[in-house]
């Protein structure tokens, strides 16, 4: 290529696409067909054909859902970005969006630490049970009142 030449355009396969994003066919027509992924060009036969455009939005869909955004949010985003592209508004609604998902996730994990430290006295309730039958020369122990085995 010189500088006389414009860089050939990307013409990627669904196959291709899939290859290089790690989504499967599927998901990329869903995405589609949610419209999210506007504009997807065919070629003659009738089979889609992928661009750069295409693949930069794929992936940014993808780091919102892993972000923990959801379908419709992601869709939400997507029209405030077709109308005037990367804009105060689109960035201010996604920073938003961010923020509640924080909250959301800060409070899953206060409570995946209380579940650990519950699981943890449990697990020390259970050697303290097993310590006792072994010092007794038991094998097995009979549940307290209340308790399961």
């Amino acid at each position: 290529m010189n500088w006389q030449t414009a860089p050939e355009e990307l013409e990627l396969s669904i196959g291709e696409v899939c290859q290089r994003t790690g989504l499967s066919a599927r998901t990329v027509r869903y995405y589609e067909e949610l419209r999210l992924l506007p504009g997807v060009r065919r070629r003659a036969g009738g089979r889609r054909v992928y661009g750069a455009d295409e693949l930069e939005r794929l992936r940014f869909i993808q780091r919102l859902k892993t972000l923990g955004l959801s379908l419709s949010e992601i869709k939400e985003l997507n029209s405030l970005y077709s109308l005037a592209g990367s804009t105060r508004a689109m960035l201010t609604r996604l920073d938003d969006l961010l923020e509640v998902h924080l909250g959301e996730l800060d409070g899953r994990i206060t409570q995946l630490g209380s579940l650990r430290d519950e699981m943890q006295k449990y697990r020390e309730h259970v050697a303290t049970r097993v310590e006792a039958l072994v010092r007794d020369g038991r094998n097995e122990a009979k549940p307290a009142e209340g308790e399961g085995r």
